[in-house]
């Protein structure tokens, strides 16, 4: 069934009050952080729906190249296009636990930071890469090719940061109790719920303003007095557009 954006944003709201609710109110505090540790609630959640929009970006890129469907092209650039977005909040509220627990900003010798600056740049270059080729179909194409080729290194990538040795980072999945309290695990479940929704609901948000940008267009061409109807090519430097509405 499919969920309106309506009731998807409300969702996302009582979501993500919810988890700040249950962040400042009922986590406990760590033993060695303090307060700072509450960032986490926040900084690995972030991470987390990135890295799976990027995989998610990878896998509407496929249908796209199957189907030759330029919805599934619209649909991967949101997803990746608001990815990297959330990708700039994970490295400032990662610089930001950095600063407080390590006196410093950024540590090079700690992989988890570097691998996630790794793939945020590498997913930094879709937008030149993309809007160099001029021929919206060639366009679409190449960069279904990225998507697909980047979604694959995402979780190859996180493999071998759980494999390194030297890690800092703390890994909250690796055991089953993920060295938190009941409380802690209960607060971070739901705060990546709640910034899994707000990814979803900004998804289909922005393909619905492409949607509804794209017919009103095409009603403009229509009405235009002693011009023939005919199908406008997709410019070089826009966004991908979305035929038949957003789902």
């Amino acid at each position: 069934m499919r969920i309106n954006l309506r009731t998807l944003s409300i969702a996302s709201v009582v979501m993500i009050a919810a988890s700040l609710a249950l962040v400042f109110f009922y986590a406990p505090l760590d033993a060695d952080q303090g307060f700072i540790q509450k960032i986490f609630y926040l900084h690995v959640p972030l991470a987390i729906v990135a890295l799976s929009g990027f995989v998610i970006g990878g896998l509407h890129a496929i249908r796209h190249l199957h189907t030759g469907d330029r919805l599934h092209d619209a649909r991967s650039y949101v997803s990746i296009h608001l990815s990297v977005i959330f990708g700039v909040g994970v490295l400032l509220t990662g610089a930001i636990w950095a600063k407080a627990s390590w006196g410093k900003w950024w540590v090079w010798d700690e992989p988890t930071l570097v691998s996630f600056l790794i793939v945020f740049l590498l997913y930094a270059t879709y937008y030149p890469f993309r809007y160099a080729i001029e021929d919206p179909e060639r366009q679409a194409r190449y960069a279904s090719v990225f998507a697909i080729t980047a979604g694959a290194f995402v979780p190859l990538n996180f493999l071998a940061v759980r494999l390194a040795e030297n890690l800092v980072h703390p890994r909250v999945l690796a055991t089953a109790e993920g060295g938190m309290p009941a409380k802690m695990w209960l607060t971070f479940l739901v705060s990546i719920s709640g910034m899994a929704l707000l990814w979803a609901t900004l998804v289909r948000f922005e393909l619905t303003a492409k949607s509804a940008s794209a017919q009103l267009a095409r009603l403009r061409r229509a009405l235009e007095p002693g011009r023939p109807e005919r199908r406008a090519p997709v410019p070089a430097r826009a966004a991908p557009t979305i035929a038949g509405g957003a789902e």
